[in-house]
């Protein structure tokens, strides 16, 4: 019997069509968003499944809102089978991730997206969208959280990032690479690693019926000379955390260091994460001090949508910290 997996089509590159074989950068001037169904002739080749598919909004991804967000897992949760989420690659591992603490049970999840659109010259939407069915409809991706799959590999959606404008390999896994490839016969390979950690508070509240949006987090990105301008601006505009993009290894600029920490004073989340795409910021006295607390080895974006969701909870600096050391 085949294997039932739902497609979820959420709009970009994916979806949008090129006005000529190699309108790779400006298709979206064109204006047309396909639906799902349009788009998957030749998607199962080789593969013994049934696919089912799920509108949701024509999304260009970066137009994607935190509304957007929790409609998305609400509809995700209501999904009985294997699901793949066809997506736009400028904010898919911000989505990926967010969808990863807050999706319970063992059904697969698997985000795909093209970096050029279907009907252009060289495309990758449909290979992409072929191994993304392939690992859903496998049983080695039931119970190993929200998945990313991209250019034949595959991707915990914790770890990955996209690192390239245009290049077809551009999602990679920085600190600890792929977690397997899907082979040109479809089969899958895949390491064995332990099930993601169910956080020790109920993230889940954040797509509750009753909500609505996500607490406001805001990013800092340091530079030399950087001040607190910006930081206390976003303070001024309802910030209920700051994520400092520090320098490496893990420290603002100077001249921000004053406004962190009266961000953190007035009771903000303020968490210290670092521009670079690599290492661990750990624990240290100044952030002690200062009432902050390190962000280990997430990104920026990825610590942001914790602490949305920690705040989300009711949780506090504590509860974050824990998150943050346990995901």
């Amino acid at each position: 019997m085949s294997e039932k997996i739902a497609i979820v089509g959420t709009g970009g590159t994916f979806a949008m069509e090129a006005r000529h074989a190699f309108d790779w950068v400006e298709y979206g001037e064109g204006g047309v968003v396909r639906p799902i169904a349009d788009l998957l002739d030749g998607a199962t080749a080789g593969l013994d499944v049934a696919l089912q598919p799920v509108d949701f909004r024509a999304l260009g991804s970066t137009g994607i809102t935190l509304s957007d967000w929790i409609d998305l897992a609400r509809l995700v949760a209501t999904i009985e089978v294997g699901c793949v989420i066809t997506h736009g690659t400028a904010t898919l591992e911000e989505t990926a991730f967010f969808l990863s603490l807050v999706h319970r049970g063992d059904r697969p999840v698997v985000l795909t997206g093209a970096q050029r659109p279907a009907n252009s010259a060289g495309s990758d939407a449909l290979p992409n969208l072929r191994s993304a069915i392939a690992v859903a409809a496998s049983p080695v991706a039931r119970g190993a959280g929200v998945l990313v799959v991209i250019d034949n590999m595959i991707f915990a959606a914790r770890d990955v990032t996209k690192e390239s404008s245009g290049a077809l390999d551009a999602f990679v896994a920085p600190e600890f690479g792929p977690l397997g490839r899907v082979e040109a016969d479809g089969s899958v390979r895949f390491r064995r690693v332990a099930p993601p950690s169910a956080p020790a508070i109920d993230l889940t509240r954040a797509i509750a019926p009753s909500a609505v949006t996500l607490p406001r987090v805001d990013i800092a990105y340091s530079y030399a000379g950087a001040d607190g301008t910006a930081i206390d601006a976003f303070v001024a505009a309802g910030a209920r955390g700051i994520v400092s993009a520090g320098l490496l290894p893990g420290r603002p600029a100077n001249g921000e260091a004053r406004a962190l920490a009266a961000a953190a004073a007035a009771g903000l989340f303020v968490i210290q994460g670092t521009r670079g795409g690599r290492g661990n910021v750990v624990p240290q006295a100044f952030l002690d001090r200062a009432g902050m607390i390190a962000g280990g080895d997430l990104s920026p974006q990825k610590l942001r949508i914790v602490a949305m969701l920690v705040l989300s909870a009711g949780g506090s600096l504590s509860d974050l910290r824990d998150v943050i050391g346990t995901i």
